[in-house]
């Protein structure tokens, strides 16, 4: 069988892994050719943007790399999203990382790396490719999140991190090869056809491997019970890795839950549908309640976006087009408002150094803007109208209703009311508190850097606008999900 080898539909990965290559390049060899620490990240910046007008140039493209990769609307929409994150990311914290980053050099060629690795996850056609882009976004997150300097949490979360990471990713290999063992290969079309004709004679296998695979992916996306490293981990990380950790990693996660359950698995749903059910019901009553009790904002955010990924789960649970291109689209506004909220809380600590709920006191009268930013990102969160997440959550909602789950909304109807509570107990730390006077002028008016209210004013100004007018990206998520049930 003739592969083809066209290693133009790989332009935007092969682009930004050269970039991680040049900037820990030019971070070894930096005093050797007299190089400012500064251009670190405006060479990741300039290759991201170079992939972004790649992954745009191949937004038509449908094709396949040597069979491997697919290159079709759907991966375009994650090549996108992805490189969109970075570039938020690395404008609004560069400031941060120069501060409060050991290795500056490595932590930006890792967050490339492991932007590689989603790509590659959301475009697989094969398990394992998947296997190994899975591998590539966790190893490179299990060294990131180590990188804190002078914090001794940073390096306990990541050694909680690659410990369940391993485990994870062991149930998951394993899971796998349950499901080449009973269809005979590893292509997504050719396990799919043979789960289609019904010939598969070792059901018993075939479950095992679907409970494994949903394990390994449920560690990836922090769904309950496999959340344990998850607020660990965000509380230790830098703030820049635990907001790719909200963001990028889940986001990742569930392009390959879309891209197995709604491809090869899909005639096996029989077998699968009720243990993601139940997992989505589980992950939404956990994850809020458990944060209820949080007095740190990245544990907080870190059960609240468990909270999420339950809402995510049942999209899979009642996998449709419908569906799956409200996940879609509810990835865009859910990304867009916690990378909202994380760059206003990095802002927040590079000026006070502070982490913890009741220290946000009086925001609102020393920094009104950022004050804004965090609560309409809550509020979002919660699903308030007029901003992203209740245009996001009403259509997610409205999806599943329509695939006959009336009950799982119910069940995500009080969740996410349970969330505005302990949303509502950051907003009122920021609004009806004074600012306590600490001697280095933290109770005075302050004001971002520049590129503070870039990355904020964007992602602020998206948070709006994907609430009053979704329009634009509902269609281009409607287009993105089509391959996947064409």
């Amino acid at each position: 069988m003739d592969l083809n080898f066209r290693y133009e539909l790989l332009a935007p990965e092969i682009a930004v892994a050269v970039t991680a290559v040049l900037v820990m390049f030019a971070d070894a060899f930096r005093n050797e050719l007299n190089l400012k620490r500064n251009l670190l990240p405006q060479i990741s910046l300039l290759g991201l943007a170079v992939a972004l007008v790649f992954s745009l140039m191949l937004g038509n493209v449908s094709d396949d790399f040597a069979r491997l990769v697919q290159i079709d609307e759907f991966t375009t929409f994650f090549r996108v999203l992805f490189i969109a994150v970075t570039l938020i990311l690395i404008i609004g914290s560069h400031e941060y990382i120069d501060r409060h980053v050991n290795h500056i050099g490595e932590f930006y060629g890792l967050l490339l790396f492991s932007t590689v690795g989603a790509m590659l996850m959301a475009g697989a056609r094969d398990l394992i490719t998947a296997y190994l882009a899975i591998e590539v976004l966790s190893f490179s997150l299990y060294v990131a999140v180590s990188l804190s300097k002078n914090d001794p949490r940073s390096g306990e979360a990541a050694l909680k991190y690659v410990l369940l990471g391993g485990v994870a990713s062991a149930m998951l290999l394993y899971g796998l090869s349950f499901i080449y063992g009973v269809t005979g290969s590893t292509q997504y079309s050719e396990i799919s056809a043979a789960l289609s004709a019904g010939n598969v004679d070792f059901e018993t296998a075939l479950i095992l491997g679907l409970v494994l695979v949903i394990a390994g992916l449920g560690f990836k996306a922090s769904a309950v019970p496999f959340h344990m490293w998850t607020p660990d981990a965000y509380e230790g990380a830098p703030i820049p890795i635990t907001a790719y950790l909200s963001a990028t990693s889940k986001a990742a996660t569930f392009a390959l839950f879309l891209r197995w359950f709604a491809g090869p698995l899909l005639p096996a749903i029989d077998h699968w549908q009720w243990i993601l059910a139940l997992l989505s019901v589980i992950t939404m009553v956990v994850g809020n309640l458990v944060a209820l009790q949080q007095h740190n904002i990245k544990r907080l955010l870190a059960y609240s976006s468990i909270g999420q990924v339950g809402f995510m789960l049942m999209c899979i649970t009642a996998i449709s087009e419908q569906t799956g291109s409200a996940l879609l689209l509810h990835l865009v506004g859910y990304l867009i408002t916690n990378l909202a909220i994380f760059m206003a809380i990095i802002a927040f600590y590079n000026r006070t150094g502070k982490e913890e709920i009741n220290q946000f006191k009086g925001l609102a009268q020393t920094n009104p803007y950022l004050a804004l930013v965090i609560t309409s990102g809550l509020f979002s969160l919660a699903g308030m109208p007029l901003l992203a997440g209740f245009v996001t959550k009403f259509i997610l909602f409205q999806s599943v209703v329509s695939a006959g789950y009336l009950w799982l909304v119910i069940v995500a109807l009080v969740a996410s009311t349970v969330s505005l509570y302990y949303y509502l107990q950051v907003i009122k730390q920021m609004y009806l508190y004074q600012p306590e006077d600490d001697g280095n002028g933290s109770n005075h008016r302050w004001n971002l850097t520049v590129t503070g209210y870039l990355s904020t004013g964007i992602l602020f100004i998206g948070v709006v606008w994907v609430g009053v007018y979704a329009t634009p990206f509902y269609e281009f998520a409607d287009k993105a999900i089509a391959p996947l049930f064409a």
